[in-house]
């Protein structure tokens, strides 16, 4: 991939330094174990660097091509194929999930939209699903069991964030819509993946990219949102057979970023048109009102913030208006959109200053602190915008 000068695409050098030379302090710090880093601006990369290690354990060093597990982030690849069928008129963001999928008409649920459950709205667990260990990369077994639960809240009332069931339903419903023709793994690959050339990602781990995978470990273990342990599990679950709609998709920087431009680029890429401009924009557009997000309630006591709205699109999340924590930089445009995964990763797109950033990490921090980490790297990258 080819870099063009920082000072050519308006980015101060100097400013830009300082994104690698803070991760490279934590690194050394042993706060987090390595990561891959790309900036861009007008789709022409300006940084593109691997820094510490894959593997401290095992002393393997951080290459621009390693294989991380993207955790959340896969939400908006599967929200790509949800897109998808929006724009070819099988789907409404209106149309009940009940419609497609009988069974999960119970106990509550027989409203839920299919907007509701991108916008973590529909009352959808935000825990993990209740089913044995080794059936939660089990599609199937995922969605017969959410089926059966009842909402944690009223459906449209709140922002309730669904960490794994709300986008296991989102894959049954294009699964189903397609005819059941074939897995969720090969819509993503046939749809997503192989159109924009995400040649190095996948849905579960296949054999040919074990030997640059990134381990999963936690390295900040302080009491937060995700145990360690269920995090470190990801190590077991993600097998070639593995189908985690909401978390389990592995990739590399390189392809978050050619995701990542088609978005920016209004959903075509190398001449290929994977989603229409109108759909990016209603995705990318905050569907959640003021509504604070339940996600960080546990944060909010624990670090002493003031509650502050969501801002999510559909299953994008958004800078918003405000002076509160975020992801993306409080120096980010309002319209920034992106996705982050627990503790370790994050991809966003600013189409105001016309600047992408991906930054994917090895050792994972807890997930408020992992927020903070990212709010003070991607204010580097807003920071070294000067034209």
């Amino acid at each position: 991939m080819d870099i063009i000068a920082a000072d050519e695409l308006g980015l101060d050098p100097e400013r830009l330094e300082r994104l690698s030379t803070t991760i490279k302090y934590d690194v050394a710090q042993q706060k987090y174990d390595g990561a891959v880093v790309m900036v861009a601006r007008s789709g022409a990369v300006a940084l593109q660097e691997a820094i510490g290690f894959a593997d401290r354990a095992k002393n393997r060093v951080m290459r621009p091509d390693s294989v991380f597990c993207l955790f959340s982030v896969t939400k908006t690849l599967t929200t790509t194929t949800i897109l998808q069928r929006i724009d070819r008129g099988e789907l409404a963001l209106t149309t009940r999930v009940a419609d497609l999928i009988p069974e999960f008409g119970c106990k509550g649920k027989q409203r839920v939209t299919v907007a509701q459950l991108l916008t973590h709205t529909g009352g959808m667990s935000s825990g993990f699903p209740p089913v044995a260990p080794q059936d939660t990369g089990n599609l199937a077994a995922v969605v017969a069991a959410t089926c059966q639960q009842g909402p944690e809240a009223i459906p449209g009332s709140e922002v309730c964030y669904s960490p794994i069931t709300a986008h296991a339903m989102l894959a049954e419903i294009v699964r189903r819509l397609d005819g059941g023709k074939r897995s969720f793994r090969e819509i993503l690959a046939m749809d997503v993946f192989q159109p924009l050339q995400m040649k190095d990602t996948a849905l579960g781990l296949p054999k040919r990219l074990i030997e640059r995978r990134v381990p999963v470990v936690v390295r900040d273990r302080s009491e937060g949102l995700f145990p360690p342990e269920a995090l470190e599990s990801f190590n077991m679950f993600l097998t070639e057979e593995c189908e985690i709609p909401a978390g389990g998709v592995v990739g590399t920087a390189a392809d978050i970023f050619r995701f990542a431009e088609m978005l920016r680029r209004g959903g075509e890429l190398d001449d290929v048109r994977v989603l229409s401009p109108a759909i990016i924009e209603l995705a990318t557009t905050n569907h959640t009102g003021q509504m604070p997000n339940g996600l960080w309630n546990y944060a909010c006591e624990l670090h002493g913030w003031d509650e502050f709205p969501a801002y999510l699109g559909l299953s994008f999340f958004l800078r918003g208006v405000g002076i509160f924590p975020t992801y993306f930089g409080t120096m980010a445009t309002p319209g920034t959109f992106g996705g982050i995964g627990a503790g370790s990763t994050i991809f966003w797109v600013d189409p105001e200053r016309d600047v992408t950033f991906v930054c994917l990490t090895a050792g994972l921090l807890e997930e408020s602190n992992s927020l903070l980490r990212f709010q003070r790297l991607s204010d580097l990258v807003h920071a070294a915008v000067i034209d």
